[in-house]
């Protein structure tokens, strides 16, 4: 489990291809001296990966087939920058929101608008996802924790602070990317239990125009 708190930028030390998965290098230099063991669980851009072999400049982990089908983590190159957070451990602040590190699905950014030092991304919203997102509810964007700042029926906006561009790959992407999207798992079990309800229970509790 994750907060969507960002502890370090990674960069992509090499991707080797293996049959129908593939082995991930990651260079890292974290902010204490408690490097990840193997084992561990950490957060690359979102997604939840097991240590395989660790080092104090970075580590290694698998990506399975599944991995590869549902997220952008293959298309990464050698120098590719990543947002990299370690599990939480029982007792620590949870600072963002609860985060699984399970990519639901990759969506795209529409435009970015820059506010004087700060940002508003548009992003495009699939149906699948749409009953799950709520106006100044919770997202994780590449397992960054971001609040819902305006939503449509296939789209929804979030502003990123000075703080968040500097301390997550978020600066350096443009208009037209794509990025990993995990709904709030809150949301998650609403939705599911109140499918058995009919859409006016989903009416009523997230709103009927946002219902898709």
């Amino acid at each position: 489990m994750f907060t969507g708190l960002i502890e370090a930028i990674g960069t992509i030390g090499r991707l080797d291809r293996r049959g129908t998965g593939a082995t991930l290098r990651v260079e890292s230099t974290w902010p204490d001296p408690d490097h990840p063991a193997a084992g561990d669980s950490i957060a690359v851009d979102g997604v939840c990966l097991t240590v395989v072999e660790p080092s104090e400049g970075g580590f290694t982990a698998d990506l399975s087939p599944e991995t590869i089908d549902r997220t952008l983590l293959s298309e990464l190159r050698t120098g590719s920058t990543v947002n990299l957070e370690r599990a939480i451990r029982l007792g620590d602040r949870l600072g963002g929101h609860i985060v699984q590190g399970h990519v639901d699905t990759m969506i795209r950014i529409v435009n970015i608008r820059p506010e004087g030092s700060f940002q508003r991304w548009r992003l495009s919203l699939p149906t699948g996802q749409a009953r799950e997102v709520a106006l100044k509810g919770s997202v994780a964007l590449n397992g960054v924790s971001l609040t819902v700042a305006d939503l449509g029926p296939d789209w929804f906006d979030v502003a990123l602070i000075p703080a968040t561009l500097e301390t997550t790959t978020f600066g350096r992407l443009q208009s037209g990317a794509r990025v990993h999207l995990e709904t709030d798992v809150l949301a998650k079990y609403v939705a599911r239990r109140l499918e058995g309800a009919g859409g006016s229970a989903l009416e009523k509790v997230f709103g009927g125009g946002d219902v898709a």
